[in-house]
């Protein structure tokens, strides 16, 4: 595992309640090797069903390519126990996330595979948001 020790970086805003480890890194990704796993994170929001990126999904727009740290809404990463939901990202190059809660075994599984989970309070991270959004490419340390 590589350590956790600072990070600046730009950071994409992800500003949706409630996105559990299935948005993340949908089941069917599960049996493939970890690096075919990579093109599965968030593969449902990104893409449509022709298989072309969605515009208005953040990951997919230029302002935000190169991010590190992802600032979601409350609740990121709920759902099933899925470690793959940290080590997807972890493999998309991020490192931390920002919210105002987390699924309790995402961010135990965080500290496990050199990724920090911030918690904010809500206001805190709206602002985050609403910034990110105005100012794609800010960086956060």
């Amino acid at each position: 595992m590589q350590p956790f020790t600072a990070l600046k970086a730009p950071a994409v805003p992800l500003p949706m309640p409630n996105i559990d480890t299935d948005q993340i890194i949908p089941a069917r990704y599960l049996g493939l090797t970890r690096e075919q796993q990579v093109e599965g994170m968030f593969h449902d929001q990104r893409l449509g069903e022709d298989g072309r990126p969605k515009p208005e999904f953040p990951l997919n727009q230029a302002g935000y390519k190169g991010a590190r740290i992802i600032v979601a809404g409350r609740n990121f990463a709920c759902g099933s126990s899925r470690e793959h939901a940290v080590t997807v990202m972890f493999d998309n190059g991020f490192r931390a996330f920002i919210a105002p809660s987390f699924g309790d075994i995402f961010r135990n599984n965080c500290y496990q595979n050199g990724c920090v989970p911030v918690v904010l309070p809500e206001e805190r991270v709206n602002e985050l948001l609403r910034f990110l959004l105005e100012l794609p490419g800010t960086e956060i340390a």
